[in-house]
């Protein structure tokens, strides 16, 4: 394990000519947003922030993020305000734009690399006002905490975390942040550490010290605020595929553990695929995630009350104004009959009413072995397609969606199979659906 690991860790350290090549492009950076900030006293200091002042950044994701600590009376408006007007300012030869988390910062490209300019409040611990408040505690905290030797291996876990597809803090991915990584390598002080742990890691199990309990597979508590559980924004999925590539390298260390992930295709999966694409008004990505994720969660319910054997789902948009809910169902026909169940015979009130009202639609009525009564009836739809259809065209108000994507829904939809996606992005995420892991899901 350990030839397999000095391997890859030379192939995710920076070379002296990008370091000296991203030094440069961060001071252009830094010193033209200095340059706006006399303008502005509510900004008491600029400063960097994220893995390039941690000096944890991987040669292909070296993003910059640079924090103006505002003073913490200046009004939330204010604070968005001005913080965007220093971005563009500063910015304005690198086509900047605006991007979204839970307050609007903004971005822009210089020679490749991605410039985040984000607002923060300059606070004491633990008094937050924003979320970006605890990043530069974090980066102190780190700076302090990390030696070069588990700042590589930091290195070394992100490229796993990437190339094993569990990586990214954003809404679409709900894997592991980057500074995640570093919390479990500041933990168990080694890459090969985390491996070990993470292998035996048993359900609820506490990372860290938290100051009350958390209802999530795993706990991962923020080193500098024991009330926040970085887990929380993890899906059980990525956890769980986490866990099982932990496993396999441990049985079998491998080079092509850092290398993109091999999938076996499975086309015939396809053809019991359901796709609604439509069109959005364009929000930010954090945004948009976030509806049709619930949205593919409540109309997947939606068809099992109906009786349809949803096997997964899931949702992808791409940066433009396409977007698609995804569904893999055993068959997309199910039989054209249903049993209803209904009340006890024990119940008089109850089982008179639920005579009076399906007798005439059932085919048989019958009490089975439980005392309980049931019917035989015809099903209003027995396809799946035909059922979304009605359910988004005549139902959406009693749908489930949420409220931002009805209107996107009403002027646009419609309901495709899995192999007439053509859109790339968007094509990805649904055969990684159908799809399995042949890394983690492997009798070999």
């Amino acid at each position: 394990m350990k030839q397999v690991i000095e391997k890859a860790k030379r192939g995710v350290i920076p070379s002296k000519k990008l370091q000296h090549e991203k030094s440069k492009i961060a001071k252009l950076a830094f010193d033209s947003i200095r340059k706006q900030v006399p303008k502005f006293p509510q900004i008491l200091e600029v400063e960097f922030g994220g893995s390039y002042a941690k000096g944890t950044w991987l040669p292909d994701i070296g993003d910059l993020d640079i924090f103006l600590k505002f003073k913490e009376s200046t009004p939330k408006k204010k604070f968005v305000e001005i913080a965007k007007k220093v971005g563009f300012d500063a910015m304005k030869k690198f086509k900047p734009y605006v991007r979204y988390a839970e307050h609007p910062y903004v971005e822009a490209h210089i020679k490749g690399t991605r410039v985040n300019v984000v607002p923060c409040y300059d606070v004491q611990k633990g008094k937050w006002q924003s979320a970006a408040d605890r990043s530069p505690f974090h980066t102190a905290f780190m700076l302090e905490s990390l030696t070069g030797t588990m700042k590589n291996d930091v290195r070394l876990l992100k490229s796993f975390l990437k190339n094993n597809d569990v990586y990214g803090a954003e809404i679409a991915k709900q894997g592991f942040s980057g500074y995640v990584a570093e919390v479990l390598i500041w933990s168990f002080s080694s890459f090969e550490n985390v491996i070990k742990k993470i292998a035996k890691i048993k359900q609820n199990q506490v990372i860290g010290q938290a100051s009350k309990k958390f209802e999530t597979p795993i706990v991962i508590m923020d080193p500098i605020d024991d009330n926040r559980n970085l887990a929380a924004a993890i899906s059980t999925e990525n956890i769980g595929k986490f866990v099982l590539v932990c496993r396999e390298f441990l049985k079998k260390p491998s080079s092509l553990f850092f290398k993109p992930k091999v999938k076996v295709d499975s086309k015939k999966n396809l053809e019991n695929l359901l796709v609604v694409k439509f069109n959005y008004k364009p929000r930010s990505p954090d945004t948009i995630w976030g509806q049709i994720k619930r949205a593919a969660s409540t109309l997947a319910v939606q068809m099992k009350i109906e009786g349809f054997k949803v096997l997964r789902n899931g949702a992808a948009a791409d940066d433009q104004k396409e977007a698609c809910l995804f569904f893999v169902l055993q068959s997309l026909e199910i039989e054209k009959d249903m049993i209803k169940e209904g009340p006890e015979f024990f119940s008089e009130s109850d089982s008179e009413k639920f005579i009076r009202k399906n007798s005439k639609k059932s085919k048989i009525m019958w009490i089975n072995n439980n005392g309980k009564i049931l019917a035989l009836q015809k099903r209003q739809n027995n396809d799946a397609r035909v059922f979304l259809h009605d359910l988004l065209k005549n139902n959406i108000n009693s749908s489930g969606i949420p409220k931002g994507l009805k209107n996107d829904l009403r002027k646009n939809f419609k309901i495709i199979p899995g192999n007439r996606v053509l859109n790339k992005s968007i094509k990805k995420a649904l055969l990684d659906l159908v799809s399995t892991d042949a890394t983690i899901f492997s009798s070999n």
